[in-house]
């Protein structure tokens, strides 16, 4: 049962988002806040599962407010401007919902929160090394096999990582940092702080983005001119 906060100082974004929201089973408390500088005092004195948080606001933006909480819950971003998602992913968060929000977007990231949260349940691990195109996975008393073949892209959030596959989401403890030590570099590069991305998956290249397999993944400054470099050469 998530616990939610919603920060939005146009009180038409916060009707929506609570309208969402208590349309869900799974949620058992929204608190709505137009002003960030009292969603910031709550938050110090209180736990909350999942912030949809908004980031042009008068006094404190998103980004500064996000910043200034020392464990952040689970956030989304919500707002009018793109290109604000690549600060975001830089921050940690889990998703970024363009506004004006559809429902089914909107769902979409919360069963990516709900997924998240029952992977990271599991305390699965993954084994250093990877050989003949596989690596391993510890969960529980579980050893799984990991084609690479299946591995799309990579996101790092925090101390955790999620593994999209073919098949699904697998999320791991550990930092991206380790998970790219993992993975061979031959077929998996990093395009952003927070993503790794399998080189054969990459679908096209849109600006500060790639496409993969229809999924958005966006390039970080740092690594846009070897990005480009490397999918002109595929």
């Amino acid at each position: 049962m998530l616990r939610c906060v919603v920060i939005d100082d146009e009180p038409l974004a916060r009707e929506v988002l609570q309208n969402y929201l208590q349309r869900l089973d799974c949620v058992r408390s929204v608190r709505l806040f137009g002003h960030a500088q009292d969603a910031l005092e709550y938050l110090r004195h209180h736990e909350a599962d999942v912030l949809f948080l908004d980031i042009e606001m008068p006094e404190l933006n998103g980004l500064d407010f996000l910043r200034a909480l020392p464990q952040p819950p689970l956030t989304v971003f919500t707002t009018a401007y793109r290109h604000y998602a690549y600060e975001g992913f830089e921050l940690g968060v889990i998703d970024f919902l363009l506004k004006p929000i559809a429902y089914a977007r909107f769902r979409q990231a919360i069963e990516k929160i709900r997924e998240f949260l029952a992977l990271k349940e599991q305390n699965t691990q993954l084994e250093t090394g990877a050989s003949l195109g596989t690596v391993f996975v510890k969960s529980g008393t579980q050893r799984i096999k990991l084609n690479l073949a299946d591995v799309t892209y990579l996101q790092g959030l925090k101390d955790y990582a999620i593994i999209y596959t073919d098949a699904g989401q697998i999320v791991l403890k550990g930092t991206l940092k380790a998970m790219h030590a993992i993975f061979p570099p031959s077929q998996f590069v990093r395009v952003h702080k927070s993503f790794i991305v399998a080189v054969s998956r990459i679908t096209r290249l849109e600006r500060n983005r790639l496409i993969i397999n229809g999924n958005p993944v966006p390039i970080g400054r740092n690594y846009k001119e070897e990005i480009e470099a490397l999918v002109g050469r595929g």
